[in-house]
């Protein structure tokens, strides 16, 4: 039986430009970055010639296993595979939600930046977040994200 979370993780295109996307515009901040080039990580992976960048990154507050880091990007230099089609309607389909005090401002800054939203944010209506609001937004590689401020504490 599982005890704990160690981190999430995203394969992006681009690593970089995934690390100035979630560092620079969400404000999380990078741990580690290192090569993975070694039989190690090849058997880990199942791909006999993988070669891979990755990132650990944190998020102030947040910490769901020892490392400290909350998410792991990781570019494949080989083998590279075309993308799945972005969304949240397939199986194997994930998404990550992180939590804002306002989450209009937040939409707003974020909107003034180019991130692109599945729509403006929504008031939920029922269920353990009634009184909150969401919207989903994706990051440069079409990952669907959350933003969600809880329901007012009563």
């Amino acid at each position: 039986m599982v005890n704990g979370l160690w981190h999430f993780s995203f394969t992006v295109s681009d690593l970089q430009r995934s690390i100035e996307f979630y560092c620079g515009l969400l404000g999380m901040q990078l741990r580690l970055c290192q090569d993975q080039n070694n039989e190690y990580t090849r058997k880990l992976v199942g791909y006999a010639d993988a070669n891979l960048k990755v990132a650990q990154l944190s998020l102030a507050g947040t910490s769901i296993g020892p490392s400290g880091h909350v998410l792991e990007l990781v570019q494949f230099l080989h083998p590279i595979f075309p993308p799945n089609p972005p969304g949240t309607g397939r199986p194997n389909s994930a998404h990550m939600a992180f939590t804002v005090e306002d989450i209009h401002a937040e939409y707003k800054r974020l909107s003034a930046a180019g991130v692109k939203f599945r729509s403006e944010p929504i008031p939920i209506a029922a269920g353990v977040n009634r009184g909150g609001a969401t919207v989903y937004f994706l990051d440069p590689d079409g990952v669907t994200l959350e933003l969600l401020q809880p329901p007012p504490k009563s």
